[in-house]
């Protein structure tokens, strides 16, 4: 059985392994390596690109992100007990001085760029032949470059135009205080770096998908170039349907997988639906701790990200009881009064919880999280045939997935204007708690729309006694579809400058 001890939690291979797939090196991760000690040997090399890969295991990824999409959209409520950041998230009122979980937002995405950047210069400086077996210097190169892409797309969909940081060894003022990219500008870069990875990673790196479904692939950089030509602005839906096409029909044998719950039952992972996800170890440092943060309300204080009511009519209004169920339990007898559903801590009224991984494990669950999976590319493709006035066209590849939970066909004779909403709608349902709502919502123009009309109540209590409801309206518009830049940044490095409206 293999050991997944270490490669981004625990898939670090020797060079000469690496080729056989047959087990896991055991080591430490180097992630202070520099120029001046180290990228001598291929297994430095390696190490550094495991540096590059560790990221995910921060609080980011760990959970950061799901609460910047879901919690800053119609699917859940800040929960917690109240916390100033979080309620600033959902409401849209961030303080451009939140420097702490900036640290988080901005921070650790740009971490994982320096550690690239790093590891891009020194590749073809590194002269041991280890790393021209079986094309694995290439492929390191593909796989440094999609890591810096895919944090670069994280951070211009939070903050628009950010510094392109290319090069990340140097102390020098005057090469590491650099002003704004254009949004234009660094998607043009992300652009630039899926394509290096799409020209050096190969489909799969043999057979066993503890392996492929765990590190980047040509499929995963087909994938978000797809979803980048969808989210800029100057979108191309053409190219959009291009690379969609190209993960569908890719040789690494995508496949919807038959149950939509055992893609979260935590003994499923790695299947073939999966795309790129992180594994998580149990009961390990490498451990997923954000499910805690979710999930277990034995522990007795109040949960994150709690699903909102909105969401849970959506999926009423399906029908829809399979991915309901997978992803929103309820539980009652809490300690804890909720604002949203028992302002009086009645032990007898149920509050939803976030449900997509289902064992928190206290801190140290082993359930992985997906960071790309087959049906949102597929729904991608419905919506690049749609967008290009092919509704026809979308209407059975929305069926795939409606199909997999036993719900009646959407039909094919639909209008281009109610396909989208189809479309936008089954995203939500599927994608739930997976960090693709906000996103979503700003790509459809509906962002501003759907947060101003949702209803969202909130009660108090007095002596045993319900209020009123209260209606919060988050105070969004087009300037607050992006968060600040961080005050602490601009304090830095005087050639950054604010975001409108902030």
């Amino acid at each position: 059985m293999k050991n997944k001890l270490i490669y981004f939690a625990g898939l670090l291979f020797t060079v000469s392994i690496l080729y056989s797939c047959s087990t896991f090196l055991n080591d430490t991760p180097q992630t202070s390596l520099t120029t001046g000690n180290a990228y001598n040997s291929a297994t430095d090399i390696e190490n550094a690109l495991l540096g590059v890969y560790q990221v995910f295991y921060t609080d980011y990824y760990q959970w950061e992100n799901v609460m910047l999409s879901d919690n800053r959209a119609d699917n859940a409520y800040p929960g917690g007990s109240g916390e100033e950041t979080f309620v600033d998230e959902h409401l849209y009122q961030i303080p451009v001085t939140n420097s702490h979980d900036y640290g988080m937002w901005w921070g650790q995405p740009y971490t994982a760029i320096s550690r690239a950047n790093i590891l891009l210069e020194q590749i073809p400086l590194c002269k041991d032949p280890a790393l021209d077996v079986n094309n694995r210097r290439a492929q390191i190169m593909g796989e440094a470059s999609f890591l810096r892409a895919f944090n670069y797309f994280n951070l211009v969909k939070l903050f628009g135009g950010v510094p392109l940081e290319l090069k990340s060894n140097s102390a020098d003022p005057s090469v590491t205080r650099k002003p704004r990219s254009t949004i234009a500008e660094v998607y043009t870069q992300i652009e630039a770096d899926l394509q290096v990875a799409v020209s050096n990673l190969p489909d799969s790196y043999g057979t066993d998908p503890s392996v492929n479904r765990v590190r980047v692939t040509k499929g995963a950089a087909n994938a978000i170039l797809a979803q980048i030509w969808a989210q800029r602005s100057d979108r191309d839906y053409n190219k959009v349907l291009q690379y969609c096409t190209s993960v569908v029909g890719s040789s690494a044998g995508y496949a919807l997988w038959p149950s939509y719950h055992q893609l979260f039952d935590g003994s499923h992972y790695e299947n073939s639906e999966s795309i790129l996800e992180i594994p998580f170890i149990a009961g390990s440092a490498d451990s997923n701790w954000g499910v805690e943060l979710f999930l277990a309300p034995e522990d007795g204080w109040q949960k994150y990200c709690v699903p909102s009511t909105d969401l849970i009519a959506a999926y009423d209004n399906q029908g829809d009881t399979i991915r309901k169920n997978t992803n929103i339990i309820f539980y009652n007898n809490l300690g804890w009064p909720d604002l949203d559903y028992n302002p009086c801590g009645n032990p007898a009224t149920y509050v939803p919880f976030n449900f997509k991984q289902e064992h928190a494990a206290g801190w140290a669950s082993g359930d992985h999280l997906y960071l790309i999976r087959l049906a949102d590319i597929i729904l991608l493709e419905a919506e690049a045939q749609n967008e290009l006035g092919s509704p026809q066209l979308a209407a059975p590849l929305v069926n795939q997935i409606r199909s997999r939970v036993g719900l009646t066909p959407i039909s094919a004779g639909l209008s281009q204007a109610d396909m989208r909403i189809a479309i936008l709608n089954e995203r939500r349902l599927e994608l739930a708690f997976e960090a693709h709502r906000f996103d979503d919502l700003v790509r459809s123009g509906t962002a501003i729309s759907t947060m101003t009309s949702v209803i969202e109540n909130q009660y108090s209590c007095a002596n045993g006694v319900q209020s009123a409801p209260t209606r919060i309206i988050p105070k969004i518009d087009q300037n607050h579809l992006l968060m600040p830049i961080p005050q602490s940044e601009i304090d830095a490095n005087p050639n950054l400058t604010q975001n409108p409206g902030y």
